[in-house]
């Protein structure tokens, strides 16, 4: 996120495109709604579902799944056209809007219309919302990011932020929602193919070099690695023969669930560190058992880039051990040793090698949390990014446009299938299924669908249904409700008795490797009598 979210009741206007905010990051939800309802901002939403936040919202954009770079360009072509965009921004502080405005011409209201089943006077109400308003906050999540074409989505959001300068002041700015509490710290800490800690690129020499020495070790790889969807191919291939899976249920989370059991299978060895029996655990040949957040001391980033201290309430439980002694144990068994006495000491070496965390220590977050970049011990951390100008110096536009889904509804498989969370679960149920509470909630998967295509099935509401796709079939309760538009049809993935990714298609997004979980066709069936008894 560029921003920070005290910042958002502040503001004039919010676009939010992917993101059932109010159920997967409720308390960000809370400072929109309180800056609609109380404050007066403008609130526009594009959703295909009729989620909660689109009932305090000034506009909702209901686009078909997989469409969002199209909407996205439509608003910016009236931003255009009505003459808009901030002038002064652009010319001061970004590059190569010719080649966006080269794409973007043919975008009018009536062509994105045709693409998106967004009507064009909705187009337009918007794309002035958007120019006009002084503080314009960008928000989006997995809704966009998960498709073929989802690191041109998130490009295309920042093109319409910086068209309408609300980049590098408070209360706007790009602001991607994460899913669960660390994984920006993930992120920040080197938890992608092709980074070492805080961004730093593994393929230049001087990166290799600093690590290298810190690390005491010259047998770090100049090239990136793969992207998690990557591997599971690998091992598909078996050109990858072992993996470790660390906090992660891929039998659970990732698209196309067959696909990932076959290069499961497929590997020579598996080891998982969890902190419950997922069904990726179930798959392994050793299981290190790991503790909770409450039994462990260490930091959380969060979605704001603030960097929290976390302290331990109570003992591991059972044989359970912190995660970073076990990895310091088995680095050492392997000949690396490492000797960490605490968490505070990771702290330190990884200020010492990660400018954007170079202030930050334990002593310090003691006091308060600190958002990055913090670069050295006075520094008070960062509110908000590109207050004057951007790492790359200049923004740059990236023309983005729009191509289709992989996969889109046929005679056979006539339904398009996108799916998401819900407020009483998150992710694979790992945890929030162990509770009672919240299963007496939600006890079990389900399946939206419009009464139209319902009554054409001759499927009661509560009924259970086959749904299946080119890659899997599954049962599961069918929801009758407008909340999806006909021919579209929803359910959340927190269910194995129901799991939606077994249908759900692998195809990739070439740039970043994450796969298109949010749109694929499916067929539904009314269950035959037998079947139910069954």
């Amino acid at each position: 996120m560029t921003n920070s979210i005290s910042e958002f009741e502040h503001s004039n206007a919010y676009f939010v495109i992917g993101s059932n905010m109010t159920e997967a990051h409720p308390i960000i939800a809370l400072r929109l709604k309180r800056g609609a309802r109380y404050n007066g901002a403008k609130l526009v939403v594009a959703d295909p579902r009729e989620i909660t936040l689109t009932k305090y919202a000034t506009l909702w954009l209901r686009h078909k799944p997989g469409t969002d770079a199209a909407l996205i360009n439509g608003l910016m072509h009236v931003i255009i056209e009505e003459g808009l965009e901030d002038k002064a921004f652009i010319e001061d502080r970004t590059e190569n809007i010719t080649a966006l405005k080269k794409v973007l011409k043919k975008y009018t209201p009536a062509f994105t219309e045709k693409i998106t089943g967004v009507p064009q006077d909705k187009i337009i109400e918007a794309a002035r919302i958007i120019g006009t308003e002084d503080k314009v906050a960008f928000f989006y999540a997995m809704g966009i990011t998960q498709h073929v074409m989802g690191t041109e989505n998130v490009m295309d959001v920042a093109n319409l932020a910086m068209l309408t300068g609300n980049v590098g002041r408070p209360s706007t700015g790009v602001n991607p929602l994460r899913g669960q509490s660390n994984v920006q710290g993930a992120c920040d800490m080197g938890g992608l193919f092709n980074y070492y800690p805080g961004y730093q690129r593994v393929d230049l020499e001087e990166n290799w070099k600093k690590f290298s020495e810190s690390w005491g070790c010259d047998t770090l790889s100049r090239d990136a690695g793969l992207p998690a969807t990557a591997m599971i191919n690998a091992a598909v291939e078996g050109t990858i023969k072992a993996l470790y899976v660390m906090g992660e249920n891929p039998m659970m989370s990732d698209p196309d669930i067959g696909h990932t059991e076959k290069g499961f299978k497929n590997l020579d060895f598996l080891v998982v560190q969890d902190i419950f029996m997922t069904e990726t655990a179930a798959m392994a040949d050793v299981i290190l058992p790991a503790t909770t957040y409450a039994e462990k001391d260490g930091t959380f980033t969060n979605s704001e880039r603030r960097v929290q201290l976390l302290r331990q309430v109570i003992d591991p439980v059972g044989k359970s051990r912190v995660d970073w002694k076990i990895i310091m144990d088995l680095s050492t068994r392997m000949g690396r040793p490492m000797t960490y006495q605490n968490t505070a000491e990771i702290m330190d070496e990884i200020a010492s090698v990660t400018p954007i965390y170079g202030g930050i220590s334990h002593e310090r977050l003691e006091k308060k949390g600190l958002q990055w970049p913090c670069p050295d011990k006075n520094h008070p951390g960062t509110p908000y990014l590109h207050k004057d100008k951007f790492s790359r110096g200049k923004g740059f536009f990236y023309p983005v446009d729009y191509h289709p889904p992989a996969e889109l509804p046929d005679p056979e498989y006539p339904f398009l299938l996108t799916t998401g969370r819900m407020l009483s679960h998150y992710h694979t149920g790992t945890m929030t299924r162990r509770s009672k509470g919240l299963n007496e909630i939600c006890p079990e998967g389900f399946m939206e669908i419009h009464p139209k295509d319902a009554g054409s099935l001759d499927i009661e509401d509560g009924e259970m249904v086959r749904v299946s796709s080119r890659r899997g079939t599954i049962t599961v309760k069918a929801w009758v409700t407008r909340k999806v538009p006909p021919q579209v049809v929803y359910m959340n993935f927190h269910f194995a008795e129901s799991a939606a990714n077994r249908l759900t298609i692998a195809a990739l997004d070439p740039m970043s490797g994450i796969a298109e979980a949010k749109v694929c066709a499916v067929r539904i069936e009314k269950l035959q009598l037998q079947e139910t008894a069954v």
